[in-house]
Formats: C-alpha cells, sequence, structure tokens
C-alpha cells in the first residue's frame, strides 16, 4: 500500500492526472470505509436503510423502520462530542470564551473542515459553531484535546457518555465520525442522544440552525436542507461516509408540538432532504388528527411532490461572503464601507472587461478543480 501512494504521488507530479482523481483514490483505499451504504428494506415506508420518529411533547415514538440496524453514525457522532463539550461547560470546568490553541494534529484532520490551521487561536463557542455549521472534523478535535485533556481521554469520555444515556448499540471511535472500525450506531441510540441534548441544552440549537459561517476566508455551511425550507426545522446534524450512506438527525415545530426524528442511510443526499420532509409532514398530520398513522400518512405523500433545494445554503452564503469574483473574502464591510467597497469593485469591472473576465474564468476553473477535490476527500458532511 505505502509503494503504492508512492508511485501515486509521483504519477500526479509528473503528469497532468487532476488533483481530485488522486484524493478520490486515496479515500476510497482508506481503511475500514464500505464501498457503498447499506441496504433499504425492501417493504420499507422511507426509501433509507433505518427511520424513527418521536414525539418530544407526549413522549412517544410514532414511528420506525429498522431501527436497530447497526450503521456508521458518520458526523452525528459530532451532536456527542458537542454534549460533553456543554457538559463542561456547565460543570465550570471551561467557557464558551474559554481560548483554544489548535495543534497540528487537530489542524491536520482530513474529511469536511471548518478551515483552522495549526497555532490558530479561538474560542470553544467558535469551535462548536464549526463542529454544528462546517461539521468541522478539525474543530471536532481541537474539542476532543480542549475538553478531554487527550483524543484517545475523550473518546473514553463519549462511550461513557453513551451508556450513562442508554444508547446499548453504539460504540465510539474518534470525536468526529471519520471511519474507524468498530464504531457504529443505530437510529434508535441517536434518537435517545438527540432527546437527551435537546432536553438538557435546548439552547444549543443555535449552533445548529446557523446556515453558514465564515473563518478567515473559508465560507462553509450547514448542510441540513430543512434550514430555511421546512417550516419550524431549527436542527439538528447532517452526516455521510460510505459505510452509512447519508445520515441525519432533524427536528422541526408547528406550534407547541415539536418532532425528533433520526434517518440513517439515504442513498443520496436529496433522497435524505425529501424523507425528511415527508416524514415531518406525516408525523405532524398524525399530531393534528389528519392521519390515522404515520405509515398511513406516508402512503398519500408521494417523494415526487417534494423538492427540496439542497445548494440553498451554500448560495446564501456565497451571496453573503462574495466579492466582485465571487470568491470568499477576508472581512465583510458594514454599512457604507461595505457600499463603498461594492462600488470600487464595479468600477474596476467596467474599466477592465476583459482582463476581469479571463480573471475571473481562470478563478473559477480553480476554484471548480479545489471544490471537486474537497467533494472527494469530504468523509463527512
Amino acid at each position: 500500500m505505502t509503494c503504492f501512494f508512492r508511485r501515486l504521488k509521483y504519477c500526479a507530479l509528473s503528469s497532468s492526472l487532476p488533483l481530485f482523481f488522486i484524493v478520490l483514490c486515496m479515500a476510497l483505499l482508506r481503511p475500514g470505509m464500505a464501498l457503498s451504504a447499506p441496504a433499504i428494506p425492501q417493504h420499507g415506508s422511507l426509501e433509507t436503510c433505518s427511520a424513527i420518529l418521536y414525539d418530544l411533547d407526549h413522549d412517544a415514538i410514532l414511528f420506525e423502520q429498522n431501527a436497530d440496524q447497526h450503521i456508521a453514525p458518520a458526523s452525528l457522532t459530532k451532536v456527542l462530542s458537542m454534549f460533553l463539550a456543554m457538559d463542561q461547560i456547565r460543570q465550570g470546568a471551561v467557557s464558551l470564551d474559554s481560548p483554544v490553541t489548535v495543534s497540528r494534529a487537530a489542524a491536520r484532520t482530513g474529511g469536511s473542515r471548518m478551515g483552522l490551521s495549526e497555532k490558530d487561536n479561538v474560542t470553544l463557542e467558535q469551535l462548536l459553531m464549526g463542529m454544528a455549521v462546517s461539521s468541522g472534523n478539525d474543530a471536532s478535535a481541537a474539542v476532543a484535546e480542549f475538553v478531554g485533556g487527550s483524543t484517545p481521554a475523550f473518546v473514553t469520555m463519549m462511550n461513557a457518555k453513551a451508556q450513562a444515556l442508554g444508547m446499548r448499540d453504539s460504540q465510539f471511535r474518534n470525536p468526529h465520525g471519520l471511519p474507524a472500525a468498530g464504531q457504529y450506531t443505530t437510529a434508535r441510540d441517536m434518537l435517545t442522544l438527540a432527546r437527551a441534548y435537546l432536553q438538557t441544552y435546548p439552547d444549543a440549537l443555535r449552533f445548529h440552525n446557523t446556515h453558514f459561517i465564515n473563518h478567515k476566508g473559508r465560507v462553509t455551511w450547514n448542510k441540513n436542507p430543512l434550514l430555511g425550507q421546512y417550516p419550524g426545522a431549527d436542527g439538528l446534524k447532517t452526516g455521510w461516509v460510505n459505510a452509512s450512506g447519508y445520515n441525519i438527525i432533524f427536528t422541526a415545530s408547528h406550534g407547541s408540538r415539536r418532532l425528533l426524528a433520526v434517518i440513517l442511510g439515504a442513498p443520496d443526499s436529496r433522497t435524505r432532504g425529501v424523507e425528511a420532509f415527508r416524514l415531518l409532514d406525516a408525523g405532524f398530520q398524525v399530531c393534528d388528527n389528519r392521519a390515522a398513522s404515520v405509515v398511513a400518512a406516508l402512503d398519500c405523500l408521494p417523494p415526487e411532490q417534494y423538492r427540496p433545494d439542497i445548494h440553498k445554503t451554500a448560495r446564501e452564503a456565497w451571496l453573503t461572503y462574495a466579492s466582485a469574483d465571487d470568491a470568499p473574502v477576508k472581512k465583510l464591510g458594514k454599512g457604507k464601507k461595505a457600499q463603498v467597497s461594492k462600488a470600487k469593485q464595479t468600477a474596476k469591472t467596467k474599466a477592465q472587461p476583459k482582463k476581469k473576465e479571463a480573471a475571473k474564468a481562470g478563478v473559477k476553473q480553480k476554484r471548480t478543480s479545489d471544490q471537486a477535490a474537497r467533494r472527494a476527500a469530504d468523509q463527512t458532511s
């Protein structure tokens, strides 16, 4: 394997082989990764491996499908890591304003990233936001080292917390959810985790319903397709690795009723979004006495009528943090300063149209290549 990667590196340096292909090959050959998501039950009501829906106000499970199937948790793991960090804050051991210096190991954590660099000085609150919004594996590693003293110690804390919560079919091997041998969970256990998390720290939803953040010019956005699209949706967390398919813990409220649900093992991100919409609609129909059961409601809610925009928060992020060249900027101006800056950019664009178009094309080409590489390497989202 070592020889293979040496040859691969040589080929990349001596040919025009695209960077994203190199990253893709390395990702596919990562130990512990499966090549496909788990199977979807043949007679299930949802196009996902497993799911569960819970009425928080009446402490009742409204629906479940294959809810005890073992599956890789992917980035849903970060909810447990954030739970532990919030525990330490409540106990007074740390605070949201606690300064954290990012280690080399944390900064080099692969997969989805907040964009941390070695020796970055950030607050614990910034790292929690990076975990929830960016699904930052680098932020998760930094939190684990800071809160637990070391990553192994933090993982021990994670498993102890899971057992205390009653998560009987889960084992965690790292703080972020990247593929690891022996790491698994179930939809039922993830529901147990999310329910306790929301009941203990309801204000934590502010992290999970933030649409996007900008860390030193790196703009990242929330992958939850419900945010800004499903009425009352305000959390919680998405995840993906090859071994699990597309996962999501999600919650929404209508009036005084709040539903909490988990979907594990959707075959793609669009299906994950569609089934999340359907499951909430069916659940609220039952709550409003418009359907006898969630299964009956789902039968009358065909997937074809749902078209969630899975790129909505990404567009919001770039519209907010974009310059004239559609590239992320280091800082966002306010008021008149922002207007003046925009006016100068517009004038410059009009003065040099040909040069600008050429530069824009170059930036776009490079950005497309970079984005392809990041997507190939992104093991959680």
